[in-house]
């Protein structure tokens, strides 16, 4: 496994001071937004689509601080009910696939996205509940007439550029789980994958070993966030949140940095189902944490998980290499 961060974090710094943050922490890889609600200031995404001449300049800036690129992240809603936006993140997802494969990079991170309830809605539509009946209606209208023939043709699009899905199972999108992620990937095929981020399966209450034993090798990719639960508020409201961000001693739950949220023996387990699926992909810190800086919450993080995390998962038992006799 590979330890390396969203550059997102530091969009407001330019790419090369970003890297050099990023490398002074011994980082191995970064994960670059492209486009959608990830895009950054770290990538022309437009410019290196129209002009394969700048690749080779772009990929120095990399290479010089010994650091590689992980994963483009195209994450938007490219089956939004508004077209405009639609079209935008869709296109912005095929140039983040054309570019990824001129970089050599191996996977696109995106969201499964969420139209409307119908043909005729302009807002996204998030179905929890088959009651009243319309919204189950809604449900199967947005699965079967829109998720699945989009994502069916985008990796199409994909797979002739020799470039890997990978969706984050996210709230508010119709994959947010490991069965709406299972059934996608089954529908569409091995190409599409799993980005997995253990914050949004603990607040829904799923037991994230549970969760990698059960995608196995549809995970491609991984985000490190961490979230904390507040019981307090819990048990009077329930887990369901929709209060601002910025409301954080309210809130159900909060986003965190890397073990404030849950201990090192939770990431531990984490660390070692991914090692148990034999994931040797990189784990990509995402500093979502209102409480700390966005520096230290790097730095802690990065601490944090080379207590924990595995670098090279074994192939073979060590008995199982003793000589015989």
């Amino acid at each position: 496994m590979k330890l390396g961060a969203f550059s997102i974090l530091f969009n407001d710094l330019p790419l090369p001071d970003t890297l050099d943050i990023f490398a002074g922490l011994g980082l191995a890889c970064v994960e670059v937004g492209s486009s959608g609600y990830s895009r950054s200031n770290h990538i022309r995404l437009d410019a290196l689509y129209e002009n394969r001449a700048e690749i080779k300049a772009y990929e120095k800036v990399f290479r010089d601080r010994g650091i590689t690129i992980s994963a483009l992240n195209a994450a938007g809603n490219p089956i939004h009910p508004n077209a405009e936006i639609a079209a935008a993140h869709h296109a912005g997802f095929e140039k983040s696939v054309v570019v990824a494969a001129e970089l050599g990079v191996p996977v696109v991170n995106a969201l499964s996205g969420v139209p409307g309830g119908s043909p005729k809605d302009q807002t996204p539509n998030w179905i929890v509940s088959p009651w009243p009946e319309e919204f189950y209606k809604a449900w199967q209208y947005q699965w079967n007439d829109v998720l699945l023939p989009y994502w069916q043709k985008a990796d199409d699009f994909a797979k002739r550029y020799g470039v890997k899905i990978a969706i984050e199972p996210h709230p508010n999108f119709c994959v947010y789980n490991v069965e709406s992620m299972l059934r996608l990937r089954g529908e569409i095929g091995e190409n599409l994958g799993c980005n997995f981020d253990l914050s949004h399966f603990l607040w829904q209450g799923v037991d994230p070993v549970v969760a990698i034993q059960a995608l196995g090798d549809t995970i491609f990719h991984c985000h490190a966030k961490d979230v904390k639960v507040s019981s307090h508020i819990v048990a009077q409201n329930g887990i369901l949140d929709p209060k601002p961000y910025s409301s954080f001693r309210s809130r159900a739950w909060n986003f965190r940095g890397c073990g404030y949220g849950n201990g090192a023996d939770i990431w531990r387990g984490v660390i070692s189902a991914l090692a148990e699926i034999r994931f040797h992909g990189t784990i990509s810190i995402e500093h979502e944490d209102a409480l700390l800086t966005r520096r230290e919450g790097l730095e802690k993080a990065v601490a944090f998980l080379r207590g924990v995390i595995i670098q090279e998962p074994v192939e073979t038992m060590w008995w199982e290499m003793r000589p015989e006799g």
